[in-house]
Order: C-alpha cells, then sequence, then structure tokens
C-alpha cells in the first residue's frame, strides 16, 4: 500500500527534527561544564566585593568583581589624566571586602628658582616632590614654601611655590631600586602555561653627595653615604613543566589492561570501560577546558585522585582505580552507573536532567 505524499513529507519531517534534537542533546552531554565527579565541586568565580572610592571629597560605595583597581575605576565610569595618582596603584589586586581607593587630581603648579619659573600638573603636595618633578635640584638646607602670586593672569588656579637656595654644600637623593624578576618550574601546572606566584615590588634607597660648584654651578659630586631604606621584593613566576598528554586515546585492549590492574572485573570491564572513553577517551591527562576536571574519570578537582596514589596525574591504573571507588559508592556499581547514563526520561519513577553525573 502507497502512503500518500503528504504523509510521505510529513514523516521526513519529524524524522528530520528528531535527529537534529538528538545532535543537540549530544553536543550539549559532552559541552556542558558538569563532569562525571562533580558531585561536590562547584565553579569557582570571582566574589564581588565592596569597594569605596574617595575623590576630591566625594565618597562611592560599590559591589564589584573587578579583579584590579584599575578595572574597578573604569567601571565604575572614573576618568584619569596621566598624572593623576591611584592608591593603590591601578594594577594592585582587590582582594578585601571592603576595599578603600583613593584618587587624588592633579591640578596646576608654579615653581618659581630666582627668574626662572616652571609650570606642571600634578597630584603631589610634597613641595620637594614637585620641585623636583619640575626639574630642580634641591640641595640640604634650601627652602620650598607657598607663596601667593600677586599676577592673577599668571597664575590663574594655579599654587605657586617658590625656592630660597641656602647655599648647601650637599644633596640627599631619594631613588627607587627596580626589582628583579625570576621565573621557577612548577610540575603542577602543564608546560607553557604561567602563573604570577608572587608581585614585584620597588625598593627605595637614600643617597647622600658633597657638591662642588663654580660660579654658582654644580660641577662634581662626592658620595657620602648610602642607605638601602626599603628592600626590593623579585617578581616570581611559575612556568608550568608538566608534560602535555597525547590526545589520541589509547587502543581499546590497552585501556583494558590498565582497567584489570585498577581491579575492574571482567563481569564489569565492557560497562567500565563505555564509561571510561566517553568521559575522558582514557587520556590520563584529559582536561576540560571548562570546569578543570580532570583525568580519566574527569575528577574536581584532579587531585581528589591523590587518595588513590601519589602519581594520580600520569598513573592510568591509579585514576581508574579512584574512578572504580566513585562509582560503587555513587551508584552502587559499573552497571548501576552506565545505566544512570543512559537513562534520559525518567528511570524507576526518578525525573532525570539527561546527564548520569
Amino acid at each position: 500500500m502507497r502512503l500518500p505524499k503528504n504523509h510521505i513529507r510529513v514523516s521526513l519531517l519529524i524524522f528530520g527534527i528528531v535527529i537534529v534534537a538528538l545532535i543537540f542533546a549530544s553536543i550539549m552531554k559532552f559541552t556542558t561544564n558538569d563532569t562525571f565527579a562533580d558531585d561536590d565541586g562547584e565553579h569557582k568565580l570571582v566574589e564581588p566585593h565592596f569597594v569605596t572610592f574617595y575623590d576630591q571629597g566625594k565618597k562611592l560605595t560599590v559591589k564589584t568583581d573587578a579583579v584590579t583597581v584599575g578595572e574597578a575605576l573604569s567601571r565604575a565610569g572614573y576618568e584619569l589624566s596621566d598624572t593623576d595618582i591611584v592608591e593603590p596603584d591601578r594594577n594592585s589586586l582587590i582582594n578585601l571586602d571592603n576595599f578603600h581607593i583613593n584618587i587624588y587630581r592633579s591640578r596646576p603648579v608654579i615653581i618659581m628658582d630666582g627668574k626662572i619659573k616652571k609650570y606642571v600638573m600634578t597630584a603631589s603636595y610634597d613641595p620637594r616632590t614637585i620641585a623636583e618633578d619640575a626639574g630642580f635640584t634641591i640641595y640640604d638646607g634650601d627652602d620650598i614654601e607657598m607663596v601667593e602670586n600677586s599676577n592673577f593672569l599668571e597664575a590663574g588656579s594655579s599654587t605657586t611655590y617658590k625656592i630660597t637656595r641656602s647655599g648647601g654644600e650637599t644633596v640627599t637623593v631619594e631613588a627607587t631600586i627596580p626589582f628583579s624578576e625570576e621565573t621557577k618550574e612548577d610540575s603542577s601546572l602543564s608546560s607553557g602555561e604561567t602563573k604570577v606566584t608572587q608581585e614585584g615590588e620597588t625598593g627605595r634607597k637614600v643617597t647622600k653627595y658633597a657638591v662642588q660648584f663654580v660660579d654658582g654651578v654644580e660641577v662634581s659630586r662626592e658620595l657620602i653615604s648610602e642607605e638601602v631604606v626599603k628592600e626590593p621584593v623579585n617578581k616570581i613566576t611559575t612556568v608550568g613543566s608538566k608534560k602535555a598528554a597525547s590526545n589520541i586515546p589509547p587502543e581499546w585492549e590497552t585501556c583494558a589492561g590498565w582497567a584489570r590492574q585498577a581491579g575492574v572485573s571482567e563481569a564489569d570491564l565492557s560497562d567500565a570501560l563505555t564509561l571510561i572513553y566517553h568521559e575522558s577517551g582514557c587520556r590520563t591527562g584529559a582536561t576540560n577546558s571548562y570546569s578543570g576536571a580532570y583525568g580519566i574519570p574527569q575528577a574536581l578537582p584532579g587531585s581528589k585522585m591523590a587518595s588513590q596514589g601519589s602519581d594520580w596525574e600520569t598513573n592510568p591504573v591509579t585514576q581508574i582505580r579512584w574512578m572504580a571507588e566513585y562509582v560503587t559508592k555513587r551508584y552502587g556499581g559499573w552497571s548501576q552507573a552506565l545505566t544512570f547514563w543512559w537513562c534520559t526520561g525518567s528511570c524507576n519513577g526518578v525525573s532525570k536532567s539527561g546527564h548520569w553525573y
């Protein structure tokens, strides 16, 4: 009996919809962030913190998951010039629940040294720092004071400082000491992966010189003393040295040999290998790029497998032994775990999500 053409079209349409749905379900199953051993793990996100900004007498408190001070400033809509000062600096990590950020806005300043005048934009309120930033050398005994500038067209809204020279014959110089960078290998990180484990901090030293002048012009300096008041802190970066595992799954019989060594019985072997190849292709270094689940059983975190041996990162037998213990405790055995995985609707009256893990 030949079916009408419209019945054939409807049947083909239904068949096509079913195929698309099955493909979509497979994609979702393999790309989900959940993993086989993810029952007690959660995705670790950056915890939001309360951050308070202080800017020109105004205070603003926000809750943000920004990682650095610079990111928090940008999200809060603060626009800063290159001469503005932020404390802590813009690269500092936000790691406290009640984090404070101070913003010091730069302003125009005039520095006068006799007939020489210089204009600078500065956020500093230290006269010596302002003068040195303007390019003046301040000798020991010199005085810098704020003065009124009667020339409004010249000064405008600027603050004016005047340098009074005392004829000092020594000069004290403060300078930063740059920090060094160290690189250390870390076998727990994959080869090529890097991680900053200690941020670098500049040091500070104070140096005093005797100065020689000719006709009021400095011509030479002689070192008197030098003191390091703060030692620099080196920046330490760890570089992964763990060799990447092959992306090629081992042969079925090879994986079966590992499973037998891990104590999987011949009766359970087929079910065990089906689950193993579904989860990781029986690759010891298989890593879920979304959740970080690791190894043959996709344990999260992978370090849980250390309960079966210190070689848990690379030994397939150790990993499968841990997986066997896991499926036994959670599902009752390999067969029950496989049944749970295949269950997509309602099993034993219990609604399932389609995921067996």
